[in-house]
């Protein structure tokens, strides 16, 4: 039964994170994922930390209202690895007027101080 509020919790952390990207909130987006030291994995590149990714979303995704486009997860799949572990693969599609993406992401989830975050996030783009 603890496994199963354990999924259901970073779920909601997922949930909570695609909310806030879908209203334009980057800051709140970025709460998902630990902070100073989430390490982020795009393009073929390690991104530098918790900051840095935030001001690639600002510059990248910010430009005006709206510009950050619809960002939906789906196929979730979460596996407890720990009480404080979890791997979680999902597809994403983010649908924008500049360019829409879709790919799958692997992240690994840390339970912190009670609550789960992102301590590994890597984002596979499929090509079109």
């Amino acid at each position: 039964m603890q496994e199963i509020d354990e999924a259901a919790a970073i779920r909601s952390v997922i949930e909570t994170m695609q909310a806030a990207w879908n209203r334009g909130d980057f800051h709140g987006y970025m709460d998902g994922f630990a902070r100073p030291d989430v390490i982020f994995v795009s393009r073929g590149r390690i991104q530098k930390d918790w900051e840095a990714t935030l001001q690639h979303y600002i510059a990248d995704y910010g430009g005006a209202p709206g510009s950050q486009g619809q960002l939906t997860f789906s196929n979730i799949r979460v596996e407890m690895l720990a009480a404080d572990a979890a791997q979680l693969v999902s597809n994403y599609a983010l649908v924008r007027s500049a360019g829409s993406q879709t790919g799958v992401n692997t992240r690994l989830m840390r339970k912190r101080d009670g609550r789960w975050v992102i301590a590994l996030n890597h984002v596979s783009h499929i090509e079109p």
